[in-house]
């Protein structure tokens, strides 16, 4: 009687190396698609890493499973953003996070074309980054409002869609600057001066 046939085992650990380009890779083509769009060629992402054309084929065989791994990335990070940014002002790291959130939002664009033939996967990922990051948003207001900087009344809801609909004109308006937009946002948040509000002695 033949031998059944059995279940590959499950794939270790990546080696050290293979992460390390794998981050590598992920972070510069963050940093080229909030400069150059989704739709710059590939070869500008391996060169910004500083690595092959091959190992960046075999990390993301596609455009879109680079564009996916970068969403994800991006999510990550803003989600452990608060813990990098708790020695700053609560003003100030809520303008941090924002301006990071809004380059985040760059790669969110390109990637409903990116997946086209996976409506429900876009989905997916969308709802997942609005369950992991209204949260953070929220507690940057919270203690943005708490420190007498920010109007108390905003909801973390309420700014996201905000900061979206602002970066929505980035792809169709070359000259558009969403930063600047988003700074007038920003501003417009504050009930006083939050330099001037952060640094007075009780």
């Amino acid at each position: 009687m033949p031998t059944p046939p059995t279940d590959p085992p499950p794939a270790g650990p990546k080696r050290a190396d293979v992460r390390r380009n794998e981050q590598v890779l992920l972070d510069a083509a963050a940093a080229v698609f909030v400069r150059a769009g989704v739709h710059v060629p590939v070869r500008q992402i391996a060169a910004e890493a500083g690595l092959g054309m091959g190992t960046l084929y075999r990390h993301f065989p596609t455009r879109a499973d680079l564009v996916v791994a970068v969403f994800k990335h991006q999510v990550d990070a803003l989600a452990a953003a608060p813990a990098d940014l708790a020695a700053d002002p609560p003003y100030q790291a809520l303008r941090t996070w924002v301006h990071r959130f809004a380059d985040f939002l760059v790669t969110k664009h390109g990637l409903a074309e990116a997946m086209h033939s996976d409506q429900a996967g876009f989905e997916n990922l969308h709802n997942e980054f609005v369950e992991r990051l209204l949260p953070v948003l929220d507690r940057l207001l919270t203690a943005s409002a708490a420190a007498g900087s920010t109007r108390p009344d905003v909801r973390a809801y309420d700014l996201m869609l905000a900061i979206g609909n602002l970066c929505i004109g980035v792809e169709a308006f070359p000259d558009y600057r969403a930063r600047q937009m988003i700074d007038l946002l920003l501003d417009g948040l504050t009930r006083t001066d939050p330099a001037t509000q952060e640094h007075e002695e009780p």
